[in-house]
């Protein structure tokens, strides 16, 4: 019997270990995979970094949009945030749906209590489909407690609307809101244009850590697929801030991977309704 013997050097592993740029999300799971934890843990993914998550609730949800939501006990949210934070640690959070008033006081004493930096805050309100996903009693909490914790904001029209407390025009009022919301609460904005009507969208990001305004103007895709775009969003910020990249280019960053992940998935068919982007483009 001939017995054969490889050659070949094996390779030399280095003492120095590499680290993960690592995100933590916090937010709502989505059935469907186009939205929520799932669509976060995409775009993180596909940003380079590490995700991490802790559940705040259960949907029951698909293209047709959100049938129902079962609230993940407390306990298990807290304690989600404690095994992650306590043993892997993050560079950067990611905050999507807060559904209570006891979930919102739950996360912000997380942040003060590992000192999280670098929070992205998309304060989700209303899916695409209609379905309310925040208690209006728990919006007034969010004000007081957790806005003024987050480094950036992430609203869309509706949604600062209910932040700012009036109708916004439409283009013409971004920089104001931008600059009003983040005057209220100390955190920069990113105010997202997908609501407006026009063949340009223009993003508004306004950095209020150098008193900086950018403006981030892209094409309007023509596609039903726009579920989870602004979980997308505020997930590709927060990955861009957990590599070290500073505010205004992860802002840049962030507008790019959106808008390259609803062109790349323009064309696809799933479901019946709102499909999702393409976030492995």
């Amino acid at each position: 019997m001939n017995t054969q013997f490889s050659t070949e050097v094996p390779p030399i592993i280095s003492d120095v270990k590499k680290k993960y740029c690592r995100v933590l999300t916090i937010a709502g799971s989505d059935s469907g995979g186009g939205a929520g934890v799932q669509a976060d843990i995409k775009a993180i993914s596909a940003m380079g970094c590490y995700a991490t998550s802790a559940i705040t609730a259960i949907t029951v949800q698909n293209t047709l949009g959100v049938q129902a939501v079962h609230p993940v006990p407390l306990d298990i949210l807290a304690g989600q945030i404690d095994a992650v934070l306590s043993d892997i640690g993050t560079d950067a959070l990611k905050i999507g749906m807060l559904h209570s008033i006891e979930v919102v006081k739950i996360v912000a004493d997380k942040i003060k209590q590992y000192g999280i930096k670098n929070v992205v805050l998309d304060p989700v309100m209303v899916s695409t489909s209609g379905h309310r996903l925040i208690e209006m009693s728990a919006v007034q909490v969010m004000k007081e407690c957790l806005l003024p914790l987050a480094r950036v904001l992430t609203p869309n029209v509706p949604e600062a609307e209910i932040l700012i407390g009036r109708t916004i025009a439409g283009e013409c009022d971004f920089q104001d809101v931008a600059k009003d919301l983040s005057g209220r609460y100390g955190v920069s904005v990113l105010l997202k244009a997908g609501h407006l009507s026009g063949d340009t969208l223009t993003d508004y990001f306004y950095n209020t850590e150098d008193d900086s305004l950018t403006l981030l103007p892209s094409l309007r895709v023509e596609t039903k697929n726009t579920h989870g775009t602004g979980c997308t969003l505020s997930s590709a910020f927060a990955a861009a801030l957990a590599k070290g990249e500073d505010l205004t280019t992860a802002a840049k960053s962030a507008k790019k991977y959106i808008e390259q992940a609803i062109i790349a998935g323009a064309e696809y068919e799933i479901g019946h309704g709102h499909g999702s982007v393409n976030h492995f483009f």
